[in-house]
C-alpha cells in the first residue's frame, strides 16, 4: 500500500535529481564553500532540510514543537568556523548520514496504509495561522520542499565545476 509514487520522489526519481548522490561524494571543502551573491552552503542547505524534515516528522509523531520565530532560524550558522579543523569531515558526513536516515523515515512513513495517511495532524505551520493537515500531506510538502534545495544544490554545484557527482545527475 502506500504512496510509491511519494516515496519515489523522497529519492529523487522521475524528474528529480538524487539527493543523496548529490551529497555522498561531496568534500567538505566544496560543503562548506559559499558563491557570491548566494548566501547559504550546501551543508546549510542540508542542514536546514534537515531542520524541516525532523520539525515535521515530530508534528506528525504529535510532538508540541515550537515553530521558528523567523525563517532564519531554521537555517544554521556557516560551518566555515569548523571547516579547518579535523573534525570538520566527520561533521559533514554526520550531517549527511542524518539526512539520508531522515529520508529513510520518510520513505517507510510514505508506505503506510490509508489509514496512517489520512491522519490529521494539528497545530502545523506558524502559530500566528495554525491549521490541520494530513500525513500525506506534510510528507508531500516535505518532498516539495527537498526538491528545490536538492536543486539549489545541484546549481552551487555545477557553479563549483563539482557536477555530476560521481553516481550521475542530469546535465542538460
Amino acid at each position: 500500500m502506500g504512496d510509491s509514487t511519494l516515496r519515489e520522489l523522497v529519492y529523487g526519481r522521475g524528474a528529480h535529481v538524487d539527493p543523496i548522490a548529490c551529497l555522498e561524494d561531496a568534500p567538505v571543502e566544496l560543503a562548506a564553500r559559499t558563491v557570491t551573491g548566494y548566501p547559504h552552503s550546501i551543508w546549510q542547505i542540508v542542514e536546514h532540510m534537515n531542520f524541516w524534515m525532523e520539525y515535521d516528522l515530530g508534528k506528525i509523531a504529535g510532538e508540541d514543537r515550537s515553530y521558528p520565530d523567523k525563517a532564519i532560524d531554521s537555517w544554521p550558522s556557516h560551518p566555515n568556523a569548523v571547516a579547518g579543523t579535523g573534525a570538520a569531515d566527520e561533521m559533514w558526513h554526520v550531517s549527511i548520514r542524518r539526512f539520508a536516515d531522515l529520508l529513510a523515515r520518510l520513505a517507510r512513513l510514505a508506505e503506510s496504509d490509508a489509514a496512517v495517511l489520512e491522519q490529521k495532524v494539528k497545530n502545523v505551520g506558524s502559530p500566528k495561522s495554525p491549521r490541520e493537515s494530513t500525513v500525506a500531506a506534510m510528507l508531500w510538502q516535505i518532498a516539495a520542499h527537498n526538491s528545490y534545495h536538492v536543486g539549489q544544490i545541484a546549481m552551487l554545484r555545477r557553479q563549483f565545476g563539482a557536477w555530476p557527482p560521481q553516481r550521475g545527475g542530469d546535465t542538460w
